[in-house]
């Protein structure tokens, strides 16, 4: 049983993998929202490095300005060379 003067802590860390992932889905969502083209948005965003491209709806921007640009850009370019490789299978 544990002391129960003593304080537990809890520490969740999320891989940087899952963490790139899940600001991209909330990105990509808040533009949709907002009516703008989230591929080009994000495109101009990861060019330029400036933050405006993305909209603050849903924190969108600030969740965004957390990851390096690098990592979007790993992160775009696993998923598109998964996906490619699974598309070759089928035919």
């Amino acid at each position: 049983m544990a002391e129960i003067n003593n304080t537990q802590y809890f520490n969740y860390t999320m891989d940087p993998q899952t963490r790139v992932k899940t600001v991209l889905d909330v990105v990509y969502n808040a533009m949709e929202e907002k009516g703008y083209n989230p591929v080009n948005q994000i495109v101009g965003y990861i060019m330029s490095g400036d933050p405006t491209y993305i909209t603050n709806h849903n924190n969108a921007r600030s969740m965004i300005m957390k990851v390096e640009r690098d990592e979007l850009v790993e992160e775009l370019l696993r998923e598109y060379v998964k996906n490619r490789a699974w598309e070759r299978t089928d035919e």
